[in-house]
C-alpha cells in the first residue's frame, strides 16, 4: 500500500476546506484556522461552508482529515503547506492586502524548512516570486483555484485545468496529487512560471466579470426599450463562439473573487495602457446605480431584500451585488427590511433584519431578488428581479 503524503492545509474556507476534503481522500490532511468553532466542525465531519455535495462526502466518506487551531501539530511532517487565507482587496492601498499569506508563509518555515508551500490564496502579479526573493526560497509555489461558491467541492473533483506556477520535482508532484484526487483523468497540466499562474488567475476572473458585464450592459439596453431581453440573449448565445454559461442578467457581479480580482488586475497594469479591464469595473458600478433607478421608480416606500448570498446554496453575503444596490436605495431615503437566515444580527447596515418569511413577504411592498427563488413564487407581481433563466 502507498505510502499518505502528508499535506497541512491552513485556512478553512472555500478553498481550504473543498482542498482538504479533496485531498483527504488519497491523503493524510491536518487543517489549520484560528476559529475553533470551523476546527470543531470539521473534526466532527462537517463542512465550515454551505456546499451540498462536501456535506454528502465527509458524512459518507472516512476521510484522513483532521483540524487543529495548533501550528506544531499542523506543520509537523508535513510535505506541502497549503495556504488558502483571505487576501481582501484595500482600497487605500489599491492592491491585495497579502499579510496573512505572509504570516503563513513565516509560520510555516518556523516550524517546517523542508516543506513545499503552495499559494492558493489569490495575490498580485509577481507576489511569489517577490516572497522567493526576499527569503531566498525558491520553494514558494503558487497554484490558482478556479472554484465556484456552493460547487467548490465539485470543481475540485472536476477540474477544468490544474495550473501549478513552477515546473520543480516539488510542483509536479503537487499537481500529480490534485489530478489523483480527482474524478477527471485527462483534466489539462499547465505547470507554468510562478507570474504567469498568478496572471492566469487575475484574468480569467476579469473575463468571467466582463462577461456577466456584458450581458448586464445587454439587460440595460433591454430596458430602456421595452424589448424582450431573453430572446436577445438566447440569439446572441446560440452563436458557438459564444455559447451559454453567465449570460443570465443580476445586480452585478460580487462574491469573494470577481470584485477584488478585477481591481487587483486593473492596479497591477499601472503604466500599462488599458481601457477594458477599467471599463468592466466601472461597468459593474453603474448596473448598481440602474438597478437601484429601477427600483425606485416603482414608488415603495418598504423594499425588501429577500438573501444576500451571493449565489444560490451559497453562504457568501460578502461583496454581493445586491447589497450595493440596497446602498443606494437607502441613500434615498427608502427604509429597507432583509430577509437573510444567515444574519444573527437584528439590524444589517441599520436595516432592519426579519426571520420570519411571512412577516417579510407581507411588510415588503416590493421585493429586490438577484435570483426568482421558490419561496417568491407566491408574491410574483411584487418581485423585482433580473433573472430570465432560472441559474445563477
Amino acid at each position: 500500500m502507498t505510502e499518505k503524503t502528508r499535506i497541512a492545509v491552513v485556512g478553512l474556507g472555500y478553498v481550504g476546506m473543498s482542498i482538504s476534503v479533496l485531498l483527504g481522500q488519497t491523503q493524510d490532511v491536518v487543517a489549520l484556522d484560528i476559529d475553533a468553532d470551523r476546527v470543531a466542525r470539521v473534526n466532527a465531519g462537517r463542512p465550515t461552508v454551505i456546499d451540498s455535495l462536501m456535506e454528502e462526502v465527509m458524512g459518507r466518506e472516512a476521510l484522513s482529515l483532521r483540524a487543529t487551531t495548533d501550528p506544531v501539530k499542523a506543520y509537523h511532517g508535513a510535505e506541502f503547506i497549503v495556504v488558502a487565507t483571505p487576501t481582501d482587496y484595500d482600497p487605500e492601498k489599491n492592491y491585495f492586502d497579502t499579510s496573512s499569506v505572509e504570516q503563513v508563509i513565516n509560520q510555516a518555515r518556523t516550524h517546517n524548512s523542508d516543506a513545499a508551500i503552495m499559494i492558493k490564496s489569490t495575490v498580485p502579479v509577481g507576489f511569489t516570486l517577490g516572497q522567493r526573493q526576499a527569503r531566498g526560497d525558491d520553494d514558494i509555489i503558487f497554484s490558482p483555484e478556479f472554484l465556484r461558491e456552493g460547487q467548490a467541492l465539485y470543481d475540485n473533483l472536476h477540474p477544468s485545468r490544474i495550473v501549478v506556477g513552477d515546473q520543480r520535482t516539488s510542483a509536479k508532484r503537487f499537481a500529480e496529487l490534485l489530478k489523483a484526487a480527482s474524478l477527471k483523468p485527462d483534466v489539462p497540466v499547465l505547470l507554468t512560471g510562478s507570474t504567469e499562474a498568478e496572471a492566469i488567475k487575475l484574468f480569467a476572473n476579469s473575463y468571467l466579470a466582463m462577461r456577466v458585464a456584458f450581458f448586464n450592459e445587454l439587460d440595460s439596453f433591454g430596458l430602456s426599450r421595452s424589448l424582450d431581453v431573453r430572446e436577445i440573449i438566447n440569439g446572441v448565445c446560440l452563436d458557438p463562439r459564444v455559447g451559454d454559461g453567465y449570460n443570465n442578467p443580476s445586480f452585478g457581479y460580487g462574491g469573494y473573487c470577481l470584485p477584488k480580482d478585477t481591481k487587483q488586475l486593473l492596479a497591477n497594469y499601472q503604466n500599462v495602457p488599458q481601457h477594458i479591464i477599467r471599463g468592466i469595473v466601472d461597468a459593474n458600478s453603474a448596473r448598481k446605480d440602474l438597478m437601484a433607478e429601477q427600483i425606485l421608480k416603482r414608488g415603495a416606500r418598504v423594499v425588501g431584500v429577500y438573501r444576500l448570498a451571493m449565489k444560490r446554496g451559497s453562504d457568501n453575503t460578502r461583496n454581493s451585488a445586491i447589497q450595493g444596490v440596497m446602498k443606494r436605495l437607502k441613500a434615498k431615503g427608502i427604509e429597507v427590511i432583509v430577509y437573510e437566515p444567515l444574519l444573527t444580527v437584528d439590524r444589517y447596515y441599520n436595516s432592519e433584519v426579519i426571520r420570519d418569511l411571512g412577516v417579510f413577504l407581507t411588510r415588503a411592498e416590493l421585493i429586490v431578488s438577484n435570483r426568482l427563488e421558490e419561496a417568491l413564487i407566491p408574491v410574483r407581481d411584487k418581485v423585482f428581479t433580473r433573472d430570465l433563466f432560472g441559474m445563477n
